[in-house]
């Protein structure tokens, strides 16, 4: 997979796991399908037949419910009983349930989701809020991925893991369990809604995962780029990600402190009707910026002074190499280092093979381009270009650690992998 010497490649694989699962409301629908109109007729059929079975056989059909499943949930018959309230729209009018056929009904509205049994890729990487158990010269970190299931939706889901002091990458077990947040607050705006979604304090990092909520992410939050940002000495966590609804795509924006509570928030202007957008981890002289491609080709330089929209910017990088000239794009935010800004890309070339370089910008002016690496850091070998997607390598996101460069990066949209970079040897070899 590596082009580049200096590119330490870690025995370490992410591979989807097809027996994580989460519980999902199912919406009973008639033909042709459409997973987001429920059927109300038929729901009400259901309800009707479970509450025609008398005490002995609804308390069986529970208990075999609850044999079969509790045990891969979380408070299971709590997740029952808020499913039935929430289907109380959709029904015709009855006596109240008992707490027993409440259950019962609720377990009817739901399915399993595996959420990563088709792909687990397009990681970013950040330091860990948190970093308990961090010893000397090591580093804590957290990690997003895409993960897709059935349908092609995808999720966001985290891992957490240490970068040890002399580079070597080791990533936490993930839990058994999965769960999704709960939604704490949801604002209405012309632009869309906002949304504030908790996580239990109790639920591992790895067991959060973030799925689709609204219209607009109903086919897919996809590719989240999360940065560290510096907001005048408070450390906030910025992703930008795309929100896909099986017909549109936009940019939306993801915050948190702490990878518990998030707040998500649809980007408005001309500059986020794109996919890839990439923030600065810091201000310039007032301004956000932001790196993104406008128009399927090249990259654009972008400031603002609203965090939430984005308009114009001007094109600082063009494809110029055989690998890159299809397009290119960013893989992730820009990391500061002493000669400017370093920046991983991604360039697409001859049969759509994706490979991974690097440019380095100035880091008073970063419109301007010191340097770019001629030939890619990472392409695709042939011993592992099979996959969902062939011939990909693709990244969200790095992290600095020490004079590396901490790199998780997708292959062939199936699993992820690491590799670290000494950052003296990559600015040697960036001389176009």
């Amino acid at each position: 997979m590596s082009h580049a010497s200096f590119v330490n490649r870690q025995a370490l694989y992410l591979r989807p796991d097809p027996a994580r699962v989460l519980v999902r409301p199912f919406r009973p629908a008639t033909e042709p399908r459409d997973l987001n109109i429920i059927d109300k007729t038929r729901a009400n059929r259901i309800v009707d037949r479970v509450l025609g079975l008398d005490l002995e056989a609804a308390s069986g059909q529970l208990a075999d419910v609850l044999e079969n499943f509790e045990g891969r949930h979380r408070n299971l018959l709590a997740t029952f009983e808020s499913r039935a309230d929430d289907m109380e729209d959709a029904l015709e009018p009855h006596a109240e349930f008992t707490a027993l056929q409440k259950r019962l009904v609720g377990s009817y509205f739901l399915h399993e989701y595996s959420f990563e049994a088709s792909a687990l890729f397009n990681p970013s990487i950040v330091r860990h809020p948190d970093q308990t158990g961090a010893s000397d010269g090591s580093v804590r970190f957290v990690m997003s991925l895409r993960a897709v299931g059935e349908g092609h939706i995808s999720s966001l889901t985290f891992r957490s893991g240490f970068v040890a002091a002399n580079g070597s990458v080791t990533v936490d077990p993930s839990a058994r369990l999965a769960s999704i947040p709960r939604i704490s607050n949801r604002l209405s705006g012309p632009d869309g809604d906002v949304l504030e979604v908790t996580f239990g304090p109790n639920e591992d990092i790895s067991e959060r995962v973030i799925f689709p909520i609204t219209e607009a992410q109903s086919n897919g939050i996809e590719d989240a780029r999360f940065v560290e940002f510096d907001d005048d000495g408070r450390k906030v966590f910025y992703a930008t990600y795309t929100a896909y609804s099986g017909r549109a795509i936009r940019s939306e924006l993801m915050e948190t402190t702490d990878f518990q509570s998030f707040r998500m928030s649809p980007l408005r202007g001309a500059a986020t009707r794109n996919k890839g957008m990439a923030l600065f981890p810091r201000k310039f002289d007032g301004q956000y910026a932001m790196i993104g491609r406008q128009d399927n080709e090249n990259l654009y330089l972008i400031y603002s002074t609203d965090l939430h929209f984005w308009e114009g910017g001007v094109p600082i990088l063009r494809p110029r190499f055989p690998w890159e000239f299809v397009q290119i794009g960013n893989c992730g935010s820009p990391i500061e280092i002493d000669e400017g800004w370093l920046m991983l890309t991604h360039g697409v070339g001859p049969v759509r093979r994706y490979s991974i370089g690097a440019v380095l910008l100035d880091k008073k002016d970063p419109s301007k381009v010191l340097a770019r690496s001629c030939e890619p850091l990472v392409r695709p070998a042939p011993s592992e270009r099979e996959g969902y997607v062939p011939n990909v390598v693709y990244t969200c996101g790095l992290m600095r650690h020490k004079d590396l460069i901490i790199l998780p990066y997708a292959v062939s949209d199936t699993f992820s992998h690491f590799s670290t970079i000494e950052i003296a040897a990559l600015l040697r070899t960036m001389t176009c």
